[in-house]
């Protein structure tokens, strides 16, 4: 009698090139994680000027420094319910633009810490059913302090949906 040999299923490729650091960061009751090679800098509340004729979870702009940057409040852009609190900071990130990559500001209530996720971490993300967008998730990451839902920011926040007139928002060089 000879025993067949048992293959393990491989990871999808997408959780292997997801693996890495995360900047984790809570909205609402959920944790969510973006690559921390997305992220330029983390800053409190600032005065937002709001631009007319924008989509609801576009909030408006900043000057950060001599550029004008799209803030973008990721619970609107995710369905979720609006909330302002004390702890909301602005997560600027670095995304792909259709010719050019752009910063933006993403409103999030509150940022946890920085984990390092392997790939083994990284589950697919789940079939929700039919018509349900999540093209925007990396993965699902179980780590120890319990489930992940990793974003792919050039996803999530494509600037075709929001991107100002031309020159609006700041590019990087």
């Amino acid at each position: 009698m000879s025993i067949a040999p048992v293959s393990t299923p491989e990871r999808p490729e997408s959780a292997t090139t997801a693996a890495g650091k995360y900047l984790l960061f809570r909205l609402g009751r959920e944790e969510y994680g973006i690559a921390v090679l997305k992220v330029r800098e983390i800053i409190g509340q600032h005065e937002i000027a709001e631009v007319p004729n924008t989509p609801p979870f576009v909030k408006g702009v900043i000057n950060l420094r001599g550029k004008v940057i799209p803030i973008i409040d990721l619970r609107l852009k995710l369905g979720l319910e609006a909330e302002t609190t004390d702890r909301n900071c602005t997560v600027v990130v670095q995304i792909e633009g259709q010719s050019n990559q752009i910063l933006a500001g993403v409103i999030v209530d509150e940022v946890r810490e920085v984990v390092n996720i392997s790939a083994s971490e990284i589950e697919p993300t789940p079939d929700f059913g039919r018509g349900q967008d999540r093209e925007y998730i990396l993965g699902i990451a179980k780590i120890a302090s319990g489930v992940r839902i990793l974003l792919d920011t050039d996803k999530v926040l494509a600037p075709q949906e929001w991107q100002m007139s031309a020159g609006g928002a700041a590019t990087l060089s």
